[in-house]
């Protein structure tokens, strides 16, 4: 277990320190609601990143970076061992694995992950999306206090108890397991296709572990794009102002459709693709090649 959630934590850091920017430009699109005269902060994901990087500098890309890190290793361990755990209770005695059970396998992985990813996501998005807020109030002569992710958790605590951590449970939830059914099959066909290491193990070589790994990340990412849509605005907090408040996944989605059509539902669909792919095939990529084991001086299994 413990080189398991090693494995988890190192592929976790390592992806999200690499594509953050793209992430936090992503959350920015997502949550941007066009105007009754189509006005709007954002026209592109590269406007998105100019204008961002203009205004806050280089580190004002990595804004929710900090909490994204401290519980992506939580979130990657429970991820990928959950997945793990689940394949093997779920293989017949003749050895096999159908796809519906791999499918049933990595949508309880997705489930068991929520516990950790709502708390994460709720607090990175407000971390986030807090330029694009103030960056409209400025313009409205207005001013909006600046917060810390450890404030806005303990507030949270304060005002509506634990549970204020889990806004958007539901809309995550419904974003998690339908990726992970599709990811972990998929990334698992995928990765029998290559050849296998010459050590005996079985293993597929680095290559074919980490091009699976973005194949099937950046697949599934744009599968639920539509989801990650209404979880991203559920989740939001402050808002600009003139901006609509939803009262729950079906009134995020009816209200989205009636006033932006159905292509808002893949706004920020590329950042997200050339977000997952990296981080999943880097994640498989340590995960498969079993770094921990190495560095513990285990055996891996």
């Amino acid at each position: 277990m413990l080189p398991k959630i090693i494995n988890g934590g190192i592929a976790g850091i390592i992806g999200v320190t690499c594509v953050f920017p793209l992430d936090l430009v992503k959350t920015r699109l997502q949550n941007q609601q066009i105007g009754p005269n189509g006005e709007r902060m954002y026209n592109s994901m590269f406007d998105c990143f100019r204008k961002t990087y203009a205004t806050e500098g280089y580190f004002g890309m990595y804004r929710g970076s900090g909490v994204n890190i401290l519980l992506i290793t939580p979130e990657k361990a429970i991820k990928l061992t959950a997945n793990d755990y689940f394949r093997h209770k779920l293989t017949t005695k003749d050895g096999k694995l159908p796809i519906s059970s791999q499918m049933i396998a990595g949508g309880l992985a997705g489930a068991f992950q929520i516990i950790v990813t709502t708390p994460m996501e709720l607090l990175k998005i407000q971390m986030q999306d807090a330029g694009r807020v103030a960056a409209a109030a400025k313009l409205a002569g207005k001013r909006v206090e600046k917060t810390s992710a450890t404030q806005l958790a303990t507030n949270l605590l304060k005002e509506k108890g634990i549970l204020g951590l889990y806004k958007g449970i539901g809309a995550t939830g419904l974003r998690d397991v339908t990726f992970s059914i599709i990811y972990f099959p998929l990334f698992a066909k995928l990765n029998e296709l290559g050849p296998r290491r010459s050590d005996g193990s079985g293993e597929a070589v680095f290559w074919c572990s980490f091009l699976a790994g973005l194949a099937a990340g950046s697949t599934a990412a744009l599968a639920v794009n539509p989801f990650d849509v209404v979880k991203t605005r559920l989740q939001a907090i402050k808002k600009i102002d003139g901006e609509k408040e939803f009262k729950g996944i079906s009134d995020c989605i009816t209200k989205t459709l009636q006033h932006e059509g159905p292509t808002a539902f893949f706004k920020g669909g590329l950042c997200r693709m050339i977000v997952i792919a990296p981080l999943f095939g880097i994640a498989q990529t340590i995960y498969y090649l079993g770094v921990a084991e190495g560095l513990l001086g285990v055996q891996k299994k």
